[in-house]
């Protein structure tokens, strides 16, 4: 079963994103939260690009890994940066020849060192574009039941200059073949209402599913701002300076999460998608106090 069909027959689903190790520790450390993860029986984990798309091969080795251990799908990323056409093309080839079925749509960030977004010279510029192409070569393989997610952006959506936008390009995706969304990191649950309910206003009718990011220290906070761009919550962060050790300040920065997500649920989101920096224990804390369907429900 895809995602497309979980979203249709099971939400609200629950969903986790790890990202490919880098050393041999941070594989090891992978695998056991990997197998931790698993036994809360999600519907389905997400495995990223590095920055810039400069993980291929290991996100690939870990859908891989996700695919022969578990019989969780696995979400493949794929990314427009710095590949051409023919490339695409033979990535996707191999992770269908594989049994991969599902797939998130993503134009990708600049590479390293490359000021603006510029797409290969026999590259794609747009990630609509990769959902096309997507389906083109799932049809040139037989393969009807492909299921493809691309990113949505409440907290841009919040700021008026960029709403329309960034609701054309959705309708665009959508238009493209696109199957649901995953949001990018946001902190109100307004933010998620207004991009929900602009987009049903504008025929876009995606599932958007919520990623929720537990924040479990300063550090962490302030990088996670770094990265994304979304600045995160004064709340949170004083509650973090105020935690007197990391358990105190896990719990604090899960309470934020877990409120949020509870919001989320309560105005209707399809699933939760929890971002987990490749540890278990906020993640499996977060879960806890969620009111998620079990697949042994």
């Amino acid at each position: 079963m895809t995602i497309r069909d979980l979203l249709r027959e099971h939400a609200p689903t629950l969903s986790y994103e790890l990202f490919p190790p880098r050393t041999p520790r941070a594989e090891a450390t992978l695998e056991a939260t990997m197998d931790t993860l698993a036994a809360t029986e999600p519907d389905f984990m997400s495995i990223t690009y590095g920055a810039s798309g400069s993980t291929r091969g290991t996100s690939r080795s870990v859908v891989q890994r996700l695919a022969e251990s578990h019989t969780i799908p696995p979400l493949a990323h794929l990314t427009c940066v710095d590949q051409s056409r023919a490339e695409l093309t033979g990535v996707i080839e191999a992770y269908l020849d594989e049994g991969v079925r599902d797939f998130l749509a993503l134009r990708g960030d600049p590479p390293q060192g490359q000021a603006d977004w510029r797409p290969h010279p026999d590259g794609l510029l747009y990630a609509s574009e990769l959902v096309t192409l997507l389906r083109e070569v799932a049809k040139a393989h037989g393969v009807e039941d492909l299921s493809i997610g691309v990113t949505a952006f409440p907290a841009q959506h919040a700021i008026p200059q960029w709403r329309q936008q960034g609701l054309d390009i959705l309708h665009a995706k959508q238009d493209a073949g696109a199957d649901f969304a995953i949001t990018q990191v946001f902190y109100e649950v307004d933010h998620y209402r207004s991009l929900v309910a602009d987009a049903r206003e504008e025929g876009i009718g995606l599932p958007i599913i919520p990623e929720v990011m537990p924040l479990v220290s300063v550090t962490r906070a302030h990088r996670a701002a770094q990265l994304t761009g979304v600045a995160t919550p004064d709340a949170l962060v004083t509650d973090l300076e105020a935690a007197e050790d990391d358990a105190a300040a896990r719990s604090a920065g899960v309470a934020h999460a877990a409120r949020l997500s509870s919001d989320l649920l309560d105005a209707g989101a399809p699933g939760i998608h929890v971002i987990t920096f490749n540890k278990h224990e906020a993640a499996l804390e977060l879960v806890s106090q969620l009111p998620l369907r079990r697949t042994s429900d």
